[in-house]
């Protein structure tokens, strides 16, 4: 693969796996000079690059390997060599790294540059991950499905050009058409870490060139490239015909590309012919049946042509050039039309089981056009039945005619002409379109254009497409030919040609040629510039087209043949590749593409036996391999994850415990070690057993972590010899940005004792309030003897932690099991989500992104956005379900504002409504959840007191206005009690007033209600809250599905907005307008409170119900996620009759076909569990927007307190500039060539400091900005009263540093506030340990450096800022450094009298007041402060980290003897009499028999069930593979806990149970035994266990469910008890003999 410079390097991929089966990608790409080096991280798989040199940037791909082996080639396990990297996903258990071996280059130089490269080999790497995340088997297996997938030889790329578009390609190689990638998913990892051209993008099809002449001359190339559309992927029986992304199944765009070899310097001419091909675009299919010869096709009986027009607008919008070709010569003409012409091959004749496709092609042609919507272009059919003309004329007729009915269409079409020209300075020469970009040299000069396009099609866009498509191509390649000065007259054709037979015609001249006429005889002859060479015949007098009206005898005998066969060879492959890809097997009735060659009558025979076998191949793989097939394409592709692979993350979490993070305090161990517990951060050491010393009652460890990240698990690898119980049983997690700053996040989280080398995972929400975990049930439940039922539709009474992603500090409490003994620990890993930091600083990418949205919610004075802008639930475009709205906006008028909790009403409610039948529509068919982007809780931190409106009336606030909404609902004396549904939208209105639980639960408190008795959760029956919970869930999948279909069906085409939001829900005091409204469901309407919208503001659109076809407000619609459930109506008799899959009528998630959302169903008309299902689905989302909306304002806080707001104004100024690169430039004169060492994030301040409130913020200090950006006052300053500050800062990497750099502030020094600077070096935090390095008075700088004094001049970006350097006699390693900055003592001797005391002082004594002239910034202008810049730290970081020393073998022998120590007592199981299980198999009571030894504890067999990353249907319209801006998912942000509580029956208390304990289940594998002990042995007859926690986010896996319809428990199956837990006892083994083998737990 060569640089696209001429270069000879090529690409060169190498995947390492070393002995710690660790794995790195090392990549050297051709386009580029250096080498990067890719971490995929063993646990969770996430790829890191931080984009330092010598760390992951190296000069050579050897280089890097010297590094990654640590110059050790022994340490590789293995070392896999391949040629470029297709793809990379996490899954879980496996990371899947897909890359090719081998490749071929099959067109080796495009005009222009450029190499297409055919993947011939690739590889599946599985890269086991060390992830105890729950993950089902269907999942796994799903995974080893996906890495089975063939890739080699239908899949290409190209390195450096855009090939997703008609050649030449105006775009740049990152900016792709989406509907041609087929690794946009695969790809999306390398795209987050900022090397979006590592990974190749890659297409599928067929991409091949030949080239032809003659006398042994190549006189020109042909290149056949054909490109699959992505948005109907799918075998053959399961992607026919249209979906709801506009798309038919086996879509492909080809193109036939003809250009002139030319020697370099020369310009290139070239030219083009596109056209498509596909199944035909309506609704249809076909049902295979075993026993019949054919498979049965199928036309919907509902709307079968929805979509079509949407599939015409998109070719439309592609191959429209009408406007191109005006400025192109001095007859040119817009063109009036884009002609889009179908050819049609199916079999046509009566009786024929394709006679009703024909029919309905016709009709839906016609439906189309009657849309009027696509008013400049021309859709014209011609049906041509392929297998019936051949029977009836023979081959060679069948193609004459075929060429006569194409002859129009063609020329009507034609082709796109142009020239490469080498040199950009001749653009001015150009006549036409002109193209060029940064991916090659030189331009593109287009001089006509191919406006429209032709489509082939046959049943299955196969066999007879390929044969009809390369007859077509072949009239055009001879004309392109033509064109380009390339005869394929052969010499046979004598007496064909004749002057007379042009009538008149006269050809144009090729490219470089030039007519003139003798001065002389004035005879026309011909100048060749290419050759420099004249002539007086014409070089191409043909006719154009002439071809077209030959027989097929004429054109055989006139024609050259080697070119034509080249091309036939072209088609015969690419059918075949077409072929396999769709059926599995190769293209059929190919022989009549070898129809003009001499041998071919041989091959008849053998081909009608080769074409029975493909067919026996076809039926077996579409009948027994094809679902399998689907589901690979369908992971491939990313889509339907939610069904395919329901808990993978879209971005798995960092490991920010590593490779940088390190122990502030040595961790002790009971044997001499050198490393004081570092080997327990590195995965290297996964199999370590720690010893810690024996007299330890507790091991606290403090973690400092590489970057600053908010936490969400703490990973632990359970570590220990023969003896389990040496691992801690307990442990307090703590964390904080700094040392001084930790908060309590758990406290005492149980850990069971397992196997050796078990991974527990414990999830962590952030810091929760007391008051909090005081006043919400949730909290007040814990160790309760009474508890409430469990909440099954949504956490009720979720508690919020505090969200802060700058933590850095995680302080670890562990406890042991037992007093006494030496504890044991292994590998501690903590895990986060980080801000990227890199993309802020470089505003690139989502750090752009980032940036962005806090600049917006800085700017804004109301937290709290208002606006139909921003309200995801607003919509303008009407339906073609017959409805009209007033003039102005109607459409709004009803609409609520989710950030405001008002309603937005529209001026306009008076205007007349006017109802007909048939009112046409603007906009189309698309499902559009959210017309504006996402749903914005903007302030979730705001405080909800009581505040004044600009009129100086006092606003209500938030809690009151919440108790005035209940109180209309249940009275004013709470006299009433509210029903389910009124109870749901109490919450929404909760919810949309951005109230916490623990908010509401105080409101309700303070007038004496009780939370309980308006919890949703309560207030339905358990039967019928199963079959809510299941139609919500089902809900929840097929609106992701119909997203995911809309975001593809929006390529090529735009967003189109529809007036019905998704869930319609009507907020409380909101009925029926009336009028003529025909439906009337909504009529009894609760009193409103003050800030509800009266029901006099009803709606003015109205709105005709799709069912029962009355006339409807929008008051009593439904919303359009009703539609997704067509056949679970009032009607239905059963819970049974929701299909998911049906003839393409509603969403199938197994062929990717899903409703398009374009009509309304009334409330009369809709069941009520679906409208039920409605609230619900909206009451999650509202809970997940909300949960996204304080990670949003969580990171724009972390951003302004890194960088504060005078630098967010500057970002999009910076990226327009070229400062960044002169900044790089004035750091390295600064550092003096040394490295920066602390630079934020990778260094930190391990205590806080004080700052004055009008400061920058304090890690601004280390915020790698330019050097000169920020206004004059951005600088940090300590408050006016301190007089030192000590700065103790972390540095990314243990260091040799030389010297520290002080940036002076804008404001200067003076000699009042010129401090005195110490600095100390260690590695580690203790004060009596670090060493001090030197001391320096910045007084004595000042006189021998006057520019230091004063307020700063504006200085050119190029020139160094002022600065004070600290140099180091000798470098020093260390990781900590301290720097102490001290104002000096009033009257020192350091003071000058003269400048800094005012002897004319009106006060009694002169020194009553210091008036030392400060820096500007103080509290008052004559107070001095501390102040800084920017602090530089230079020195060179140590690459590797230094490896611990071995113990002495003494010690090893010890070690080893001490582990291999058996314990006492081992575990027995206890027999039980019998068990029982209740409540959704959630308890289980066991009764023991009397003689039943006393209890130790019990054994439970980890959980099954998942957490689906899927629990709602969409919040917005965003992309489908990105969560959020901060890639923290709802899981982490509020992650859902287990507890299992242990009761049992004790003697002599009566018979109530008495709990023993409750313990909080860490996660792990499936299956994984843990062993609980109790507090203290018990003997009892009886004993309870009981789940709790929040069971709701926890589902069975797609594979797992039960299929019986919705009468199935809300519980997932895998949380059941049943044959889980297992009771035993202790007891001495040599007591037992063996009974005790027989009995072992």
């Amino acid at each position: 693969m060569e640089s696209p410079a001429g270069g000879s390097r090529s690409t060169s991929v190498v995947v390492v796996t070393l002995d710690t089966d660790e794995v790195y990608i090392i990549a050297t790409l051709s386009t580029r000079s250096d080498t990067q080096v890719i971490y995929v991280d063993p646990t969770t798989g996430v790829l890191c690059y931080y984009g330092k040199f010598g760390f992951d940037i190296f000069r050579s791909e050897n280089e890097a390997l010297e590094y990654v082996t640590n110059g050790s080639p022994w340490q590789c396990k293995s070392k896999i060599h391949a040629r470029a990297i297709l793809g990379y996903a996490a899954l879980g258990s496996y990371g899947l790294l897909l890359v090719a071996t081998k490749l071929a280059a099959s067109i080796s130089y495009f005009p222009g540059g450029g190499c297409v490269f055919t993947v011939t080999e690739s590889q599946w790497i599985k890269i086991p991950l060390h992830n105890p995340q729950p993950q089902g088997k269907g999942e796994v297996k799903n995974v080893q499905e996906l890495a089975e997938l063939e890739i080699d030889g239908k899949h290409y790329f190209c390195e450096t050009r855009d090939i997703t578009r008609p050649f030449p390609s105006c775009m740049p190689l990152l900016s792709p058409d989406e509907e041609f990638v087929w690794n946009g998913w695969l790809s999306m990892p390398f795209k987050n870490i900022g090397l979006a051209q590592h990974c190749v993008i890659l297409l599928q099809g067929f991409a091949e060139c030949r080239s032809f002449g003659s006398s042994g001359q190549v006189e020109g190339i042909v290149a056949l490239i054909a490109r699959r559309s992505r948005l109907h992927p799918g075998t053959r029986y399961l992607a026919r015909g249209i979906n709801s992304c506009f798309s038919t199944g086996n879509e492909v765009e080809c193109e036939q590309l003809v250009w002139v070899p030319r020697s370099a310097g020369q310009s290139v001419p070239f030219n083009t012919y596109i056209w498509r091909r596909g199944t035909i675009p309506i609704w249809w299919g076909a049902e295979l049946k075993i026993t019949a010869a054919e498979a049965e096709i199928y036309v919907s009986d509902q709307e079968p042509y929805k979509g079509s027009l949407q599939y015409y607008q998109r070719l439309s919008k592609r191959y429209d050039a009408r406007d191109l070709d005006v400025a192109v010569g001095d007859n040119q003409k817009k063109k009036p039309f884009v002609p889009v012409v179908c050819v049609n091959l199916l079999r046509s004749g009566e009786g024929r089981s394709e006679c009703i496709l024909v029919q309905h092609f016709t009709e839906s042609l016609n439906h189309v056009k009657s849309t009027k919507k696509l008013p400049y272009t021309r859709i014209h059919l011609i049906n041509y039945d392929w297998h019936a003309r051949i029977k009836l004329q023979g081959e060679q007729q069948t193609i004459e005619e075929l060429w006569k009915l194409l002859k129009a269409p063609t020329l009507a079409i034609g082709i796109s002409e142009g020239d490469y020209l080498p040199s950009r300075q001749r653009l001015k020469d150009c006549k036409g379109e002109i193209i060029y970009n940064d991916d090659f040299e030189g331009a593109f000069c287009l001089r006509s254009h191919q406006n429209g396009v032709l489509r082939f099609n046959c049943a299955d866009s196969l066999d007879r497409t390929n044969a009809a498509s390369y007859f077509g191509a072949l009239q055009v390649f001879v004309e392109q030919c033509r064109r380009l000065g390339i005869s394929l007259d052969s010499d046979l054709a004598y007496g064909y040609q004749s002057v007379n037979n042009y009538g008149g015609y006269t050809a144009p001249l090729p490219p470089g040629w030039e007519k003139r006429s003798d001065a002389v005889t004035s005879k026309t002859y011909f100048i060749d510039h290419n050759t420099r060479t004249t002539t007086w015949s014409h070089p191409c007098p043909d006719k154009p087209w002439k071809r077209f009206d030959m027989t097929f005898d004429e054109f055989k005998r006139s024609t050259i043949l080697s070119p034509v066969s080249q091309l036939a060879d072209l088609f015969l492959l690419a059918g075949d590749i077409h072929a396999t890809l769709y059926t599995g097997s190769k293209a059929m009735h190919s022989q009549i593409l070898s129809i003009f060659n001499e041998e071919t009558g041989k091959f008849k025979q053998f081909s009608a036996a080769q074409n029975m076998k493909i067919t026996l191949q076809r039926r077996y793989k579409n009948a027994l391999v094809d679902s399998s097939r689907q589901k690979q394409l369908e992971m491939f592709l990313g889509i339907r994850l939610f069904k395919h692979l329901p808990s993978v993350p879209v971005q798995p979490l960092h490991v920010l415990s590593r490779p940088s993070g390190f122990f502030l305090k040595p961790v002790g161990s009971m044997f001499p070690t050198s490393n004081g517990g570092a080997s327990l951060l590195s995965f290297k050491k996964k199999d370590l057993i720690w010893v810690c010393p024996q007299a330890a009652d507790v091991v606290e460890l403090f973690i400092y972590l590489a970057e600053p990240c908010h936490v969400c698990q703490l990973l632990l690898t359970v570590s220990h010899g023969a003896d389990d119980s040496t691992y801690p049983s307990t442990v307090d997690v703590r964390t904080g940005r700094n040392l001084d700053g930790l908060k309590l996040v758990v406290e005492g989280a149980f850990i069971p004792q397992c196997g050796n080398g078990t991974n527990l995972l414990i999830p962590l929400s952030g810091p929760i309030s007391a008051e909090d975990m005081a006043v919400t049930g949730a909290g007040a439940r814990l160790h309760d003897q009474v508890t409430s039922p469990l909440s099954l539709l949504y956490d009720f009474e979720e508690l919020e932690g505090e969200l802060d992603f700058l933590t850095r500090v995680v302080a670890l409490t562990f406890y042991p099991a037992a007093s006494g003994s030496p504890m044991t620990l292994g590998e501690v890993e903590i895990l986060g989500v980080s801000l990227p930091w890199n993309g802020v600083f470089a505003n690139e990418g989502h750090g752009a992104r980032l940036t962005e949205l806090a600049k917006k919610v800085l700017k804004e004075t109301n937290p709290f956005l208002s606006g139909s802008d921003t309200n995801p639930f607003s919509g303008t475009s009407l339906s073609n379900e017959a409805f009209s709205t007033s003039a102005k906006g109607g459409s709004a008028d009803d609409l609520v504002d989710l950030l405001t909790g008002g309603d937005m009403v529209s001026e306009s409610v008076s205007q007349p409504v006017t109802v007909t039948e048939n009112v046409a529509y603007g906009g189309g068919d698309l499902l559009d959840f959210l017309d504006h982007a996402v749903i914005e809780y903007h302030g979730p931190e705001t405080d909800h007191r009581s505040s004044t409106a600009q009129d100086g009336r006092p606003q209500e606030s938030g809690t009151q206005k919440y108790i005035n909404c209940l109180k209309s609902l249940a009275g004013p004396h709470m006299e009433r009690k509210v029903d389910f549904l009124e109870a749901m939208k109490l919450e929404i209105e909760r919810l949309q007033l951005n109230l916490s639980a623990a908010e509401r639960d105080r409101a309700l408190l303070s007038i004496g209600t009780d939370p309980a008795t308006v919890n949703p959760n309560f207030l339905v029956d358990e039967s019928y809250m199963g079959r809510l919970c299941r139609v919500a869930s089902t809900l929840a999948l097929l609106g992701q599905a119909a997203l995911e279909d809309k975001i593809n069906g929006a390529i090529g085409l735009g967003k189109i907005e529809d007036s019905i939001d998704f869930w319609n829900i009507n907020r409380i005091g909101k009925s029926c307008s009336g009028g003529m409204c025909e439906v009337r469901a909504e009529t009894k309407a609760a009193r409103a409170a003050s800030s509800m919208v009266s029901s006099a503001e009803g709606s003015n659109s109205v709105i005709f119900c799709s069912q029962c076809r009355r006339k409807a407000c929008r008051v009593c619609c439904a919303g359009r996620g009703a539609l997704l459930l067509p056949n679970y109506t009032r009607e239905a008799a059963n819970y049974n009759g929701l299909s998911m899959s049906s003839q393409g009528t509603q969403v199938d998630l197994s062929t990717n076909r899903s409703v398009t959302l374009d009509s309304v169903v009334c409330k009369r008309c809709c069941h009520e569990t679906i409208l039920d299902a409605l609230i619900l689905d909206y009451v999650r989302v509202l809970i997940s927007s909300r949960r996204r909306a304080r990670a949003d304002s969580a990171a724009c806080k972390a951003l302004d307190e890194v960088t504060g707001s005078s630098f967010l104004d500057e970002f999009s100024e910076r990226s327009k500039s070229s400062g960044n690169q002169q900044a790089v430039i004035v750091l390295k004169q600064l550092l003096s060539g040394e490295e920066s060492l602390a630079e934020f994030p990778f260094a930190s301040f391990l205590h806080s400091v004080e700052t004055a409130k009008d400061s920058a913020p304090l890690l601004s200090l280390l915020t790698p900005l330019p050097l000169g950006s920020g206004s004059k006052h951005s600088y940090w300053k300590a408050p006016p009263n301190s007089t030192s500050a000590e700065f103790v800062i972390v540095l990314g990497n243990l260091s040799d540093v030389s010297g520290v750099v002080l940036l002076v502030s804008p404001c200067g020094y003076s000699e009042a506030d010129a401090p005195m600077v110490q600095i100390w070096v260690s590695n580690k935090i203790d004060r009596e340990e670090r060493s001090c390095v030197g001391k320096w008075d910045v007084q004595s700088l000042i006189n021998s450096s006057p520019e230091l004094y004063g307020p700063a001049k504006s200085v050119r970006e190029d020139k160094l800022p002022r600065h004070i350097k600290l140099t180091f006699r000798n470098p020093v390693r260390c990781r900590i450094v301290w720097i102490t900055l001290r104002l000096p003592r009033p009257g020192s001797s350091s003071v000058n009298f003269d400048k800094d005391f005012n002897f004319l002082s009106v006060d009694e004594s002169p020194f009553a007041q210091e008036t030392r002239r400060a820096s500007f910034g103080g509290a008052i202008e004559s107070d001095p402060c501390l102040h800084a810049k920017r602090i530089l730290i230079a020195g060179r970081p140590l690459r590797k980290e230094m490896g611990s020393t071995s113990s002495q073998r003494a010690d090893q022998i010890n070690y080893r003897n001490w582990l291999d120590r058996a314990p006492q007592l081992n575990r027995f199981k206890v027999p039980i009499e019998t068990e029982r299980l209740m409540d959704n198999d959630l308890v289980l009571e066991q009764y023991l028999p009397p003689s039943s030894p006393l209890l130790a504890g019990f054994r439970l067999d980890a959980f099954s069930a998942i957490k689906p990353r899927i629990t709602h249907s969409p919040s917005s319209d965003e992309d489908i593979w990105d969560t959020s801006i901060t890639f923290l998912e709802d899981r982490h942000i509020s992650p859902a806990v287990l507890y299992i509580q242990v009761s049992a029956l004790q003697e002599g208390i009566g018979s109530n149970m008495v709990t023993v304990a409750e313990y909080r289940l860490p996660e792990t594998k499936p299956g994984t035994p843990m062993y609980f002990d109790f507090p203290r042995e018990i003997q009892t007859r009886r004993i309870s266990f009981k789940v709790l926690g929040d069971v709701a986010a926890f589902s069975d896996e797609p594979t797992d469910q039960d299929d019986s319809g919705f009468r199935a428990p809300a519980i997932a199956a895998g949380l059941s008890l049943s044959n889980r837990i297992k009771l035993y006892y202790n007891a001495d083994p040599y007591e037992l003999g063996k009974w005790a083998s027989l009995s072992a737990v």
